[in-house]
């Protein structure tokens, strides 16, 4: 069982795809900061806000425990209480659509390389009987 291991984990798609999954946790966290850091900010100049995850909606009572307390988002959620959360959809919907932009543009440009890189397929040879049956064909024609 342990050299079937061995050689599952050798095959070169499954390091591949280790490698994918490493890369792809790393570039959602560039991502991610790149949402929080520098397009959210930006965002609030027109909106007024500069985090979205504090735009809800609550469609429950405040529980008691935090009657009186300045209570944000996560609190409530903590606290189990029904609520729209409107700006982190928003938030995910952005992320999403920066990590498929650019998801894009590395498929776009590595298609472009890679098809500038492969040499072209030489033509195949024409077999000789071919030959032979044309050279026949355009002696009957004279």
């Amino acid at each position: 069982m342990l050299n079937e291991f061995k050689a599952f984990i050798a095959r070169g798609n499954v390091l591949d795809l280790a490698v994918g999954v490493i890369i792809g946790g790393a570039f959602g966290t560039i991502v991610k900061s790149l949402t929080e850091d520098v397009i959210m900010p930006l965002l609030s100049l027109v909106t007024g806000s500069a985090d979205f995850t504090e735009n809800y909606l609550r469609l429950g009572p405040i529980p008691a425990e935090l009657q009186g307390k300045a209570v944000d988002y996560a609190a409530l959620k903590a606290a189990g209480v029904p609520m729209l959360g409107y700006g982190a959809f928003l938030t995910a919907i952005i992320n999403f659509v920066i990590l498929a932009f650019a998801v894009f543009l590395i498929v776009k440009h590595a298609n472009r390389f890679f098809a500038k890189s492969a040499p072209a397929a030489a033509a195949p040879e024409t077999p000789e009987d071919v030959l032979l049956l044309r050279e026949i064909r355009d002696s009957l024609k004279k």
